[in-house]
């Protein structure tokens, strides 16, 4: 027979973000549209540059629609028991998948851009200088949209259906915390309460505009100064910063999901506290990973030097309010 389950608190920790999601599918729409749009007028008008923009732009829609997708799963899931700390990671995941599709288009771009600098093809400058202002266009307005989708007032740090403030009466602390940056103002905590999913579709909008920029750039020099070799070598130049951008996205979230975060500066901060605390404590064991934007859960397991219970080691890690999840143990002499 199993024991009776009556959890005392919620393990979700980060809420959906409806702005950041509505964003996200209204951009996705967008540049499906667009995409339609550029193939049927290549295809009717017979222009190669609409073509290739069209098909360029569906990697795009395809990486928004994995974001739009991460955000619908997540808010689908958001109660599910079987997450232990939330679906916040779902959303970590679409911004991962968004940054190897990314890092894909900016091979697709290197291989082009080298393949038209060996082999220069025939451009035809006024229909291509169009397609690139209109796709510019359409990028500024995505990537205005995408950056007013970052929801900070959402109330994170209270909305968990119970009372944080109470003693439980175990080895187990649970608190909620502000998720507003200026609750624990430390400058290398900032970017981890960022939303990666939505940062992944604003980078694939940022990406496509300029590359837009560069092409624009290129095809005016190439028409007006015949300086054809400029339309690769921008290429080039995009592929490097497409590629880069996409480089730190995976770095960024991928080290969430592997819980790479024993080097984040709370880590030690959790140290100075114990140390604090008792300063002849033995720390035996301590685990710390993410479970929200700028959110922490760890474990801590120590051998104290003097009368101290888990209630005491708790209250002095209150002063961190990105730990929202605290167990301590104490280890055995």
């Amino acid at each position: 027979m199993q024991p009776a389950f009556e959890p005392l608190h919620s393990h979700v920790f980060d809420l959906h973000n409806p702005t950041a999601a509505r964003r996200t599918r209204q951009v996705m729409w967008l540049t499906a549209a667009m995409m339609v749009i550029e193939i049927l007028a290549g295809t009717v008008f017979g222009s190669m540059a609409l073509l290739a923009d069209g098909w360029h732009m569906s990697s795009h829609a395809l990486a928004l629609g994995v974001s739009a997708g991460a955000y619908a799963l997540a808010r689908r899931h958001l109660h599910d028991p079987r997450f232990a700390f939330g679906t916040w990671k779902i959303e970590v995941l679409g911004g991962y998948t968004s940054a190897v599709l990314l890092m894909a288009v900016a091979a697709y771009m290197g291989f082009e851009s080298i393949v038209r600098l060996v082999n220069p093809t025939e451009i035809q400058f006024d229909q291509a200088i169009l397609v690139a202002v209109i796709g510019l266009v359409v990028n500024v307005v995505s990537a205005w949209a995408l950056s007013t989708g970052e929801d900070h007032g959402h109330g994170h740090g209270h909305d968990h259906g119970h009372d944080h403030g109470h003693d439980h009466g175990h080895d187990h602390g649970h608190r909620a915390a502000r998720d507003d940056d200026a609750a624990h103002d430390h400058p290398s905590h900032r970017h981890h309460h960022h939303d990666l999913n939505l940062r992944s579709a604003y980078l694939h909008v940022v990406a496509d505009a300029v590359t837009s920029v560069l092409a624009i750039v290129a095809l005016l020099s190439g028409k007006y100064f015949g300086a054809t070799w400029m339309d690769p070598v921008m290429g080039l130049v995009g592929t490097v910063l497409v590629a880069r951008w996409a480089w730190g996205l995976l770095h960024d979230s991928g080290r969430v999901l592997l819980d790479a975060e024993m080097d984040a500066p709370v880590v030690e901060e959790v140290r100075e506290v114990v140390h604090q605390l008792d300063p002849a404590a033995v720390l035996r064991d301590l685990h710390v990973w993410r479970v929200g934007k700028g959110k922490y859960a760890c474990i801590v397991s120590l051998k104290p030097a003097r009368a101290l219970d888990a209630e005491d080691v708790r209250r002095a890690l209150a002063i961190h309010e990105e730990l929202v999840h605290v167990t301590v143990e104490f280890a055995p002499a």
